[in-house]
């Protein structure tokens, strides 16, 4: 406990000034987790980080989060979305001449995870491009319906939700929901986040906690099919970067579709 107390003071101190400086800096840091996150999945796979499928899925989750306006001074034919397709289709030909070494499920899954990793940390920055306080309100629903979970599941959970991570109990999901749902509200509509209508944002806002749940569900069985405990071990006490992102990288898309940013 103490080691995990550790790294999360260290890791707030580090990361929220980040947050607070925003633009480029953001960019950069978020590009930088998601190639490390990206990592972690392939290690997970068994693949060497300096293979030639490790350079370029990684390469490809670090353009997918890049800023769009990064690539404004580049002919219409190479936006991102067609690099990103074009070192996909360069991890399919590797099927080709690898010689069954690097196999199609091998480049479905970092197909995926290219997909998975880079769409959210690029909601993440977007997120953080409308304001401080948006990426905020999106991060203190994760954290808070987590540690909502986490103590209420300790006090009454009895009843499991799964056996994929036979931690989680329904009474603590439930009860991290109404933790996360009463503060972080109350955050959105303080600083005038989100929509105007109060019962918007906190319909909104369970359901964006109901999805960080299922995030953080999504991960725990990519972990248990690999046959891992933590996802990488960057993080003392608290595993990788997948641990600590898996809730976020599928709440800042959905809060995109709800139309926050």
């Amino acid at each position: 406990m103490r080691q995990r107390v550790i790294t999360a003071v260290v890791a707030l101190i580090l990361f929220i000034p980040v947050i607070f400086v925003g633009g480029v800096t953001l960019d950069i840091v978020a590009m930088l987790l998601g190639a490390v996150a990206m990592s972690e999945l392939l290690v997970m796979r068994k693949k060497l980080l300096i293979s030639f499928e490790a350079i370029v899925s990684m390469l490809a989750v670090m353009i997918q989060i890049a800023p769009n306006n990064w690539f404004n001074g580049f002919p219409d034919q190479l936006n991102k979305e067609y690099v990103v397709y074009f070192l996909v289709i360069l991890l399919l030909l590797h099927t080709v001449w690898s010689r069954n070494r690097f196999s199609f499920d091998d480049a479905g899954m970092l197909t995926l995870g290219v997909l998975y990793i880079g769409m959210g940390f690029n909601y993440f920055t977007a997120a953080r491009g409308v304001s401080v306080y948006m990426l905020l309100f999106l991060m203190f629903i994760v954290w808070l319906t987590d540690s909502g979970a986490y103590m209420v599941g300790r006090k009454l959970g009895r009843h499991k939700v799964t056996p994929i991570s036979p931690n989680k109990t329904w009474e603590g999901c439930i009860g991290g929901s109404v933790i996360g749902v009463i503060v972080a509200s109350a955050f959105a509509i303080g600083f005038h986040v989100g929509y105007a209508s109060v019962i918007s944002m906190v319909l909104i806002t369970l359901v964006l906690s109901v999805v960080g749940q299922f995030g953080d569900l999504v991960e725990s069985a990519l972990k248990r099919y690999y046959g891992v405990k933590d996802s990488g071990k960057i993080l003392p006490g608290h595993g990788g970067i997948l641990d600590r992102f898996d809730s976020m990288l599928l709440v800042f898309p959905i809060a995109h579709l709800f139309g926050l940013f």
